[in-house]
């Protein structure tokens, strides 16, 4: 997959795909709909599949102080979305240039002169340009006069309305990952550089690969089942473990991060990247009365994950 960043010098090859357009965040099932009509149009007039998304999320550049709201970070989307099969990722620099747009200049600047678009896939809900007054059937007019299709996706339904972005944060936030897996297809990752902690978890007999969920939406604090995949470094691979995530209420106040310890596995990490998937929530972060107790109770979680994972 080619990630396109600079839309001011695209090569040739990167034009003329059929893209899916959206933030795509957490690419779930409602996204991966979009995805596939794209697919199958750029199919039937012999185009590359595309995605166009931006960077960073609006939400993020018009609300700067809002609290973390995102299920992927920019690393991870391109991760999945190439998992996906998608050739060309169209990553937009969302700034001031680009927010002042209206949508024709959106359409006419972006979609038909920069990228060369033959064909966009939007869903129903889908606004653009300034003040996001572009609408999916004002861009399906713009298409016609510029020169490109347009295909306006209908919401996918779950079992529980609409899947959302929205519906999978509120299944996180309550330590349900099982039905934020349901809703995005996939189980819910977090992606990431190793860093340097304070080695606790080594001098307590369970060294842990330390992550920042910084800027990313908080699933419940507590103890996780997880599968990790190590995407770099020579340990590269697929392991079973067990995650905390949280603030470490016994040692003060902390940021919070995800700490992970992979079973059956002797080596160092520092500086990888891992993908971490939450698999089933085990229990609250808690307070213990001392370390001794902690130790046990980190015993159990990784007996518990285990059996779990089996």
């Amino acid at each position: 997959m080619r990630i396109i960043r600079d839309i001011q010098f695209v090569d040739p090859q990167d034009r003329g795909a059929s893209a899916a357009i959206g933030n795509f965040d957490g690419v779930h099932l409602g996204h991966q709909a979009v995805i596939d009509i794209a697919r199958k149009a750029g199919t039937a007039i012999n185009a590359p599949l595309g995605v166009m998304t931006f960077e960073p999320h609006p939400r993020e550049f018009f609300a700067k102080d809002a609290p973390p709201f995102r299920l992927m970070n920019a690393e991870a989307k391109a991760n999945r979305l190439e998992k996906l099969g998608v050739q060309r990722l169209y990553e937009i620099s969302f700034n001031a240039r680009l927010s002042s747009l209206t949508a024709r200049a959106f359409a006419q600047d972006i979609i038909a002169d920069a990228l060369g678009l033959k064909h966009v896939v939007v869903g129903r809900d889908f606004c653009f340009g300034k003040g996001r007054t572009g609408t999916s059937a004002m861009l399906e007019s713009f298409g016609a006069e510029m020169g490109f299709g347009v295909t306006i996706a209908d919401l996918v339904r779950g079992d529980h309305g609409h899947i959302s972005s929205t519906n999978i944060r509120d299944a996180l936030s309550d330590g349900r990952p099982e039905d934020a897996a349901k809703m995005l297809g996939h189980y819910h990752r977090i992606e990431g550089e190793v860093i340097r902690g304070d080695q606790r978890g080594r001098h307590l007999g369970y060294p842990t690969a330390n992550m920042s969920i910084t800027g990313l939406h908080p699933p419940k604090f507590g103890v996780y089942a997880v599968r990790v995949d190590v995407l770099s470094g020579p340990h590269q691979g697929s392991y079973d473990g067990a995650s905390s995530i949280g603030v470490r209420p016994m040692f003060g106040e902390n940021v919070p991060n995800c700490e992970t310890f992979l079973f059956d596995f002797k080596g160092d990490l520092y500086g990888e990247h891992l993908s971490v998937a939450l698999v089933d929530f085990l229990r609250p972060e808690m307070k213990f009365d001392g370390v001794d107790a902690l130790v046990t109770q980190m015993g159990a979680d990784c007996d518990r994950a285990r059996a779990i994972l089996a």
